[in-house]
């Protein structure tokens, strides 16, 4: 009698056991893609009628698109330390690519804050965390943080290193180090290999692929170079080798999405695309935007932004809530089902949004640029003056308004964007109030962020 129970009670607790089992979530897999240099319009589904994004567009409209999708910073490594970081620049000290003292130091009023090019290995960014928590992590393409990805959480790097940009999408790459494949064109051999680790993984998996296209140098895919020069641009946006690397883009992207769906995995798997920045003003455009990369008007810092998640995320969406790559490390842990709280995380949780379960997010968008940064072309510009994409400031969003503050001159530019999303007409004299109120919120993250604020003056500066 004894012994029978005794037979029961495990047979029980072994289909309890494996009911439960069987019942457990199983952790999504999650691809990341951010591209570099890749403007708001830069895509189809966001209105660009010269470029052709044909696998973009097709993806976007799985899921939700943001219309007011931000990077944290206006050019590419501060961009990618806020997004990998969860923090805003002051909290990491990555403010550009190299120097802080861009430009003729004659024209630079300010002794600018000396900027850091290294990620310091004191931060924890979220691949590191996924991984710790039975992730295999994978990195394709541009890192420009460290040396090594492999240093931050990954199992696997291809093609990263701290280089900004590749010498040449043709072999040889030079300062790019990347086992040799099928392929030649950069762009290619990457997704090539990035397919082939899809193709093996098992277990859930984080995919950052962050392709060093669109980022200079601009050489043509020559196959297609024919059909943009033959085809009418319009609104800045007619540059037939760029238009060649968009078109290149999207056709890998495809095939990783291809293999995603061979191999079942898009039945369970989070995608987030965006870009680090703005596009390359010259190369390319924004319209109705101003300005592009390196600068704080909305060209440099509004990016091309999506979630897809099948049974999730409900697709065909267009969302006008106002978001950032800072929201990324919540966001993603959170989907994980991974619980991790850290009070230095500056971006916000946004599955209620993508859920549907929330509308609107109640807080301010800030970012922090003390040092110059100079402009391509003095010619050819829409910045606040022709010699810098942007000189030493802060800038808060705030539901539809926006606020510049420049170090140099304490001047302020105000914008209504949802009345002027140009940036043309300064509404600074004609609300002072308002810009009043946006500086006061501007100076208290400044305190909480101990974000540097350069006062002294340079003596070589020639007015």
């Amino acid at each position: 009698m004894r012994f029978s129970v005794l037979i029961y009670l495990v047979f029980a607790w072994m289909v309890c056991s494996c009911s439960q089992k069987e019942n457990t979530p199983t952790q999504p897999n999650i691809v990341l893609i951010n591209i570099d240099d890749m403007g708001w319009k830069d895509v189809g589904f966001m209105g660009s009628e010269y470029y052709e994004t044909p696998n973009l567009d097709a993806l976007a409209q799985l899921g939700m698109a943001f219309t007011n999708g931000y990077a944290a910073a206006a050019n590419c490594a501060p961009s990618r330390a806020c997004l990998m970081t969860g923090q805003w620049t002051p909290r990491h000290g990555i403010y550009t690519v190299a120097s802080s003292e861009r430009g003729n130091t004659k024209q630079r009023k300010l002794i600018p804050t000396k900027n850091t090019t290294t990620l310091a290995n004191n931060h924890t960014i979220f691949p590191q965390i996924l991984q710790q928590n039975g992730y295999t992590t994978c990195h394709a393409g541009k890192w420009h943080l460290s040396d090594d990805p492999l240093d931050f959480g990954f199992d696997k790097n291809i093609g990263g290193g701290h280089n900004g940009h590749p010498s040449s999408y043709y072999p040889p790459y030079k300062n790019v180090k990347i086992e040799a494949g099928k392929s030649e064109h950069l762009t290619d051999l990457v997704m090539e290999q990035t397919v082939a680790f899809v193709d093996s993984v098992s277990g859930p998996f984080f995919l950052y692929y962050s392709p060093y296209a669109v980022h200079t140098p601009i050489q043509p895919i020559t196959a297609l170079l024919e059909k943009y020069q033959d085809k009418l641009g319009t609104h800045g946006q007619d540059n037939a080798a760029y238009a060649t690397m968009v078109e290149n883009l999207d056709r890998n992207i495809g095939l990783l999405i291809s293999k995603l769906k061979e191999k079942e995995h898009l039945e369970n798997t989070l995608i987030v695309f965006t870009s680090d920045n703005g596009g390359l003003y010259g190369i390319t455009q924004q319209k109705p935007l101003r300005a592009g990369k390196g600068s704080y008007y909305e060209g440099g810092i509004r990016e091309p932004f999506f979630f897809v998640w099948k049974d999730k995320i409900e697709p065909n969406v267009k969302n006008d809530v106002p978001i950032t790559n800072l929201d990324l490390f919540p966001t993603l842990l959170e989907a994980a089902g991974i619980d991790f709280q850290e009070e230095s995380l500056d971006g916000t949780n946004l599955l209620p949004i993508l859920y549907g379960s929330e509308r609107q997010l109640e807080r301010a968008l800030y970012w922090h640029f003390p040092i110059y940064l100079q402009a391509y072309d003095v010619d050819n510009n829409e910045n606040r003056d022709p010699l810098f994409r942007t000189r030493p400031g802060s800038v808060i969003r705030d539901g539809d308004w926006k606020l510049h503050y420049y170090f140099e001159d304490k001047e302020m530019e105000l914008y209504n964007l949802k009345e002027d999303i140009g940036e043309q007409h300064n509404l600074a004299l004609e609300y002072p109030e308002k810009a009043e109120e946006l500086l006061e919120q501007l100076k208290l993250w400044w305190a909480n962020t101990e974000a540097p604020i350069p006062s002294t003056l340079n003596p070589d500066y020639e007015e």
